[in-house]
């Protein structure tokens, strides 16, 4: 069709929906849709909702709301909800929000054009009816890897049979529109940042008792290390200086694919792509990790010493009771390895507080570990039984002002730990990438420990016009304030 169609995509949640969103914006633009930022200026706005706590629910449910809001009065003609929220209560979500237009899954990806164009065309969409998304896939890894090579389910960010055909001219592809891997995995950026996202994979094969994600995410599923590759590669030609690995569980990388190992041949691999500047991986579970891992994580050239390991608890029976494993002494053993190799590593975790059974003993037990982790960041969460989990048929809940008291208590401890740690590296060299400038706030960047959005940042005290966006800078920290960090710098414009 020749008429301008607008469509905004409204990103809630972690990075893994982060990048889907730069998904489905490649699938539009490639498809002659026009990517606005603002919904009001959108005849459609696509909300891409997180379906992982009732925080996130609820700001999800608000975010469709507020975009609602906007019809009647301007542009905007119909609000559409995806994303993991969607994909997880489905026609559940319609029938309680009824201010969406439509309420659509994963499995609509790949046709999201025919889908937005019925609903401008005041047509419906059935809202899909949710399944057990583990259930869709053989469970040996490697047959699992096969099927879904062979279209039998989707998955977003591992392309499709409904992709752009092989043979298509990449001429024919708007500008910034990347053929990334075959079968064609589209992606449009929706910022400049300098850092961007990669999925490594997606699904998680843990059943940790207090989760529902694999159940609407999948079992664990690897993206081939050519499709990975030339992602990377693709967005170091639009200007990204970091490229951060995602998926639910990257210590899993490469099992269905024959190689436990492989994402330690890997890492080098993407840190040799001309204009990658650093390489970070997140997600890692304690209870896999390997020395070689260590190993590569701690001493690859381009790849930051930085380990986000989801700890949870540290007391041995509530781990148990989250189905997972580890205790006290055996997560400060791991800390304590990885600070032998690389002694300014930077390392975060979340905690879960509260939980069914938790007793004093193990609150203070986990208070052991956290004053003595020298965590650089810390979140901190507050029990609340999630819809098809096991933990919320448990008995042995605490009630909700004790499960509040124990989160503001754990919560002030982390507080205060984390701003230690920032205190410590007081004095210390660091390298950071500069993300933003501007009269306010000056010249802002993240350290190598630092992750985007969730770890802190470090600001530079220099003139605005003395660095760029996407500069990486030596540094000498000065002082701190919380977890963040204020340094000088020692030479400016390295590797700009």
């Amino acid at each position: 069709m020749s008429e301008r169609r607008t469509v905004a995509l409204v990103t809630l949640g972690c990075a893994r929906n982060e990048v889907d969103s730069e998904e489905l914006a490649g699938r539009l633009e490639a498809d002659g849709w026009e990517l606005v930022h603002d919904a009001a200026e959108a005849d459609i706005a696509v909300v891409n909702t997180c379906g992982f706590v009732e925080a996130a629910k609820k700001d999800s449910v608000d975010a469709l709301l507020e975009a609602s809001d906007l019809k009647g009065h301007g542009r905007t003609q119909a609000v559409v909800a995806v994303g993991c929220m969607a994909e997880r209560y489905g026609k559940e979500l319609a029938e309680a929000l009824p201010e969406a237009d439509a309420v659509l899954g994963f499995d609509d990806y790949a046709d999201i054009t025919d889908r937005l164009q019925t609903i401008l065309s005041g047509g419906r969409h059935t809202s899909h009816a949710p399944r057990d998304r583990r259930k869709l896939l053989p469970l040996s890894p490697v047959e699992r890897q096969q099927a879904a090579e062979g279209g039998a389910v989707a998955v977003p960010g591992h392309g499709g049979a409904a992709e752009t055909p092989p043979e298509a001219p990449i001429a024919d592809l708007p500008e910034g529109v990347a053929p990334v891997s075959g079968p064609r995995t589209l992606r449009r950026r929706l910022d400049d940042s300098p850092v961007a996202s990669v999925k490594l994979a997606s699904g998680c094969d843990r059943r940790c008792s207090f989760c529902a994600i694999p159940a609407f995410r999948g079992s664990f599923l690897s993206r081939r290390p050519s499709d990975v590759l030339n992602e990377a590669r693709w967005l170091a030609g639009q200007g990204v200086r970091e490229v951060m690995l995602v998926s639910e569980n990257n210590t899993s990388y490469g099992k269905d694919l024959g190689d436990i190992r492989l994402l330690e041949t890997l890492l080098p691999e993407i840190a040799a792509i001309d204009g990658v500047e650093r390489v970070r991986v997140s997600y890692l579970q304690p209870a896999e990790m390997r020395p070689g891992l260590v190993e590569a994580l701690t001493s690859t050239p381009g790849v930051v010493p930085y380990f986000d390991l989801s700890f949870q608890h540290s007391a041995p029976e509530v781990l148990r009771r989250m189905r997972r494993f580890g205790d006290t002494d055996r997560f400060l053993g791991l800390l304590d390895d990885i600070r032998a190799k690389a002694p300014e590593a930077g390392a975060r975790s979340n905690f879960i507080v509260g939980f069914p059974g938790e007793t004093e003993a193990d609150l203070a037990e986990l208070e052991r570990f956290i004053t003595h982790a020298r965590l650089d960041a810390i979140g901190v969460f507050g029990y609340s039984d999630e819809d098809g989990t096991e933990a919320a048929t448990y008995e042995g809940k605490l009630p909700e002002d004790v499960v509040a008291e124990r989160l503001a208590k754990i919560s002030r401890l982390a507080e205060e730990v984390t701003a230690r740690r920032a205190e410590e590296r007081i004095g210390s060299s660091v390298t950071v990438l500069v993300e933003s400038i501007d009269e306010e706030d000056g010249v802002v960047g993240r350290a190598d420990h630092q992750a985007p959005e969730t770890d802190g940042s470090t600001t530079l005290l220099c003139a605005p016009d003395a660095v760029r966006v996407g500069d990486l800078v030596a540094a000498k920290v000065v002082a701190s304030e919380g977890v963040d960090l204020v340094a000088e710098p020692l030479g400016l414009g390295v590797g700009a």
